[in-house]
């Protein structure tokens, strides 16, 4: 049958949603009759309804027999499918056995315009689909994409079934059957010559693109690859450009290199591990029903390779057992020789981990075999590939079977500019306490140590481990810099922390690299264990969560470093990116003393021929940025809230009033008193940047954070717990650490104190006379708070303040105290006004 263009729309618009669940047992797929007859007519087909793809004018069917396809000369190639190119059409010859079974669709660039913003080897999607029979003429495509489950025995499970239909993606009509082999063909051609949401590129990823059109006359299928449980196909694309588009802008198309992926997935699906939030795990979300329940239950289960020991009563005894199947990664070939070594011990300083949970040379680095056979693209292999990119990063992605989280491969994209910045990362952080640091050129043995580093990060997702970003927080500052200690503890936790180095180490200290750098550590051993361990006692995934959340508790209790912090997107200021320590203003200080040594050294240390710069500039950005990213690390801890999950703690804490005085303390010392050894004239000459304007900015930016009515309202609020920040104390702070005398001071010093002070005085203002918008904001909550009587009572602070300094003030200052007091009468004028 065929499907007419409206439903074909309708049912490619429910193909956008590939979120991946798990789902209650599959329909029952029928048997078809052995036959090679076709069922070609119109009243043998009652539910076509216009003209079939293959009729002529009248109605006729003009679609060769199978018979006299197979009879045609063309290729054959046998495997999963077995697939027939014939006059420049492709077909399938689908298996019976195959019919319900799950494929997983996984499509990538192969190649892409200059500019594109995408790299051979990346994702483009992915999609987990099955064949199903709807009559004897008709072969349809569908879609994997629930997320709902229930015990096929129960009652509910019939309606359930019933209201979680997958999409139709394709319906192909069926040519005929091969009686011996149980197969029936479909021409499978416009499904990888067209576009659409499962082996093209979508529609929402076509504009991010800014592709246009699809070009058909430009648009080939170049290859099928046909293997026992897979097919990979090559596809190339053309598609028209969008106004803006860079690669295309003089030709007016863009062409790109496709490979799609069809993999087979296991007829049994792993055992699904369901997720503890305690333990930092990539998930899938799904939803249980059952006859019993007055409430559904909502749960998640981890994504993890399938690893089961090759004997199973060695490992039941302790043991360290080889798996059945290891996890095998590839490096690209396309990879330099130099940092093949490197990456291939970061990915295995995860046997390290994988030992606790009891399996040993359970991962293992493979360089690229000389097999024409095999493909970097194809999705049964996991490839750590090397991608000519400027783009300073890599990440490690997953594709998973979406019934068990079973991770069926990986594809770790490194660019090669990362090493740019681990350049920086390491000079930046490390180049007083490493000499190997102090150039922009650092020997192969330090860069492939840092490549290394990054190798075992990315793995370290690869394997379904999320960011760990309170990891950090187990080390007490002052052991940073305890040589002993740190060589023989690590820096940080967990390597799934972004603690890149260890920035609060000393010169004096004399700590080596061990102490320095990050390592599959502690919390990474005990994140594997808890997600590898093989588990055959359990009778059902609901009875191992029972057992594993007992011993993790038990666990957790004794030992404080294994604390999962989260990605450092919440509130708690214990688990930030790229801090260290359990203390950030005594970190930040410590690291702030090796950016003054670096900003010295830096001329020596970047030093180019002919007057070049290029690397100076680049450097001092650094350092300029790290300064940055250690004043946000100190003020997160203003208005701070502890999120725990720990055993024996509560939930929900308010930071103790300390570390809210400490951080104001510090952003008085070290941002509002202006840091002009931040901006020497070794850089500023070269640069042409005015320092005023530069450390005003970073000023105003953190006052009109810390002066922020919900930041106000949420410090005012939180007062009430047990020793917390009150209120009155925080403006009182906040204000002794803006307003000072401005005598004294250098110019520069000078200069930003009268604009911080600016600044202060239009904070006020924003908060006392808000402007009125559509949707409220935090400054009109708290117009019938409290906070806002504390902010009027600031006004005559500043004013009896302005007045005294003013008494005795010349000059430009003397004007500067002026005119904040006519601001001041201002503002005291808007609250008065009628509006």
């Amino acid at each position: 049958m065929t499907i007419n263009k409206r439903l074909a729309g309708c049912l490619l618009a429910l193909m956008f949603g590939t979120g991946a669940g798990l789902a209650s047992e599959r329909n029952v797929y029928y048997a078809v009759n052995d036959s090679t007859d076709q069922q070609t007519t119109a009243d043998k087909n009652k539910n076509n309804t216009g003209k079939a793809d293959g009729k002529d004018a009248k109605g006729n069917d003009k679609t060769p027999s199978y018979e006299q396809l197979i009879k045609k000369k063309g290729s054959v190639q046998e495997g999963l499918f077995t697939v027939r190119h014939i006059d420049d059409k492709w077909y399938f010859e689908v298996p019976d056995s195959i019919l319900g079974r799950y494929l997983l669709a996984v499509t990538r660039f192969t190649a892409v315009p200059q500019n594109f913003g995408k790299f051979a080897g990346e994702k483009v999607n992915e999609q987990t689909v099955y064949f199903q029979q709807r009559d004897n003429n008709t072969l349809l495509l569908r879609a994997y994409v629930l997320s709902q489950v229930a015990d096929p025995k129960s009652k509910i499970s019939r309606t359930l079934t019933a209201s979680t239909a997958d999409p139709i993606i394709a319906a192909f009509k069926v040519i005929g059957r091969n009686k011996g082999k149980h197969t029936q063909m479909v021409e499978v051609t416009p499904v990888f010559a067209k576009d659409n949401n499962v082996v093209s590129v979508s529609a929402s990823d076509a504009k991010q693109l800014k592709l246009g059109g699809l070009q058909a006359d430009r648009t080939f299928i170049d290859t099928m690859k046909v293997y026992p449980i897979n097919v990979e196909v090559a596809t190339t694309r053309t598609y028209g450009s969008l106004e803006g588009s860079a690669p295309a802008s003089r030709t007016g198309s863009m062409t790109i290199g496709l490979n799609t992926s069809i993999v087979l997935l296991p007829e049994t699906p792993m055992q699904r591990r369901i997720w503890d939030h305690r333990v930092g795990y990539f998930t899938n979300k799904y939803t249980i029903f059952n006859d019993e329940q007055t409430k559904t239950d909502r749960e998640e289960f981890i994504s993890r390779f399938r690893l089961e020991p090759k004997d199973k009563r060695a490992y039941a005894k302790g043991k360290l057992t080889e798996p059945v199947k290891p996890i095998v990664f590839y490096i690209d070939p396309a990879t330099p020789k130099k940092w093949v070594p490197y990456l291939k011990q970061g990915i295995e300083d995860w046997n390290a981990a994988f030992e606790t949970a009891g399996f040993k040379h359970a991962i293992q680095a493979r360089d690229w075999p000389d097999d024409p056979k095999m493909s970097v693209d194809d999705a049964r292999f996991n490839v750590l590939r090397y991608l000519p990119a400027e783009i300073e990063n890599a990440y490690g992605p997953r594709i998973v079977d979406p019934r068990s989280g079973e991770i069926i491969e990986s594809h770790i994209c490194w660019y090669h500019n990362v090493m740019n910045l681990l350049t920086k990362w390491y000079l930046t952080q490390c180049g007083p306490l490493d000499k190997r640091a102090q150039t922009v050129h650092m020997d192969d043995k330090l860069m492939g140590e840092l490549v290394r580093f990054v190798s075992s990060h990315e793995v370290g997702h690869t394997l379904g481990l999320r960011h760990n970003m309170g990891a950090s927080h187990a080390t007490p500052v002052e052991k940073l810099r305890d040589k002993k200690w740190v060589e023989e503890h690590g820096h940080t936790a967990s390597i799934m922390d972004y603690a890149r180095f260890n920035y609060v180490a000393q010169p004096e200290d004399g700590i080596s690299e061990r102490g320095l750098f990050p390592r599959v550590n502690d919390y990474d051993k005990w994140a594997i264990r808890w997600g590898y361990q093989y588990r055959p006692e359990f009778k059902d995934e609901k009875d191992e969560k029972e057992h594993l959340m007992t011993e993790t508790t038990a666990i957790l209790a004794k030992n404080p470093r294994l604390w999962f912090g989260g990605e450092g997107k919440n509130e708690d200021p214990r688990a930030q990116r790229e801090d260290l320590g359990d203390d950030n203003v005594k970190a930040s200080d410590y690291g702030i003393k090796n950016l003054k040594r670096i900003i010295v050294a830096l001329p020596a240390w970047t030093k180019q021929p002919n007057d070049q710069y290029e690397d100076r500039m680049e450097m001092w950005k650094s350092v300029v940025s790290q300064f940055n990213r250690y004043t946000n690390h100190v003020l997160k801890n203003v208005g701070g809230r502890y999120l725990n999950n720990m055993p024996g703690q509560k939930p929900y804490e308010v930071a103790p009033a300390q570390k809210g005085r400490d951080a104001v303390d510090y952003l008085s010392r070290q941002l509002f008193d202006a840091p002009e050894w931040l901006y020497p004239t070794t850089m500023t000459d070269i640069s042409g940047t005015d320092a005023v304007e530069a450390i005003s900015n970073e000023q105003a930016r953190v006052l009109k954070v810390m002066l922020n009515p919900a930041l106000m309202d949420k410090i005012y609020k939180d007062q009430r717990a047990p020793g917390a920040y009150q209120f009155k104390d925080y403006l009182n702070d906040v204000y002794r650490s803006v307003w000072k005398p401005l005598t004294g001071l250098s110019e520069v010093k000078a200069r930003t104190r009268r604009m911080l002070e600016r600044t202060y005085v239009e904070q006020l203002n924003a908060i006392l006379n808000p402007v009125k918008t559509e949707k409220a904001g935090a400054a009109d909550r708290i117009q019938s708070s409290d906070v806002l009587l504390y902010a009027e009572q600031q006004l005559d602070t500043i004013e009896k303040f302005c007045k005294t300094q003013a008494a005795h003030s010349t000059g430009i200052n003397l004007m500067h105290y002026n005119d904040l007091l006519r601001q001041l009468k201002l503002i005291r004028e808007r609250r008065v006004t009628v509006k």
